[in-house]
């Protein structure tokens, strides 16, 4: 029963992965690029939780420091489900700081499954970017 339960982790991922994609996807399609980040940030919240998911913004992140627990005032925008970080972006491009604070906020969090979405593109395809720490789409 164990290995059957640790076949169905990577897909769970997966399909929260896509859904998110397919989410932000609609979301572009009826507001276009060239808005606010937090209006994008706003409404991918939406059609997640639309969608039945448990999303949570804006969810702060500590640093442990030698022990200590630190409050810096890191925050990630999006956690879908526990299991997937989204940062939501809406920049000319996405440069490698972008990539650097995901795999940060993926390291700290302990969430191996991460989405860089920049809604600034023409086609969103070309804004998605799924990044994955260690072996963390397995779980």
């Amino acid at each position: 029963m164990a290995a059957r339960a640790s076949l169905l982790k990577p897909v769970r991922v997966n399909e929260i992965s896509g859904d998110i994609v397919s989410s932000a996807m609609h979301v572009h399609a009826v507001l276009g690029p060239g808005l606010l980040e937090s209006t994008y940030l706003a409404c991918l919240a939406h059609e997640l939780r639309k969608r039945g998911h448990r999303v949570a913004t804006q969810v702060g992140l500590p640093v442990i420091y030698d022990g200590e627990k630190i409050e810096l005032g890191y925050r990630i925008d999006l956690i879908v489900e526990g299991t997937v970080i989204v940062e939501v972006k809406s920049v000319e491009a996405i440069h490698p700081v972008h990539q650097a604070q995901m795999l940060s906020y993926m390291r700290l969090s302990g969430i191996g499954v991460g989405l860089l979405i920049n809604f600034n593109v023409r086609s969103l395809r070309d804004g998605i970017k799924r990044l994955v720490d260690g072996d963390s789409w397995e779980k």
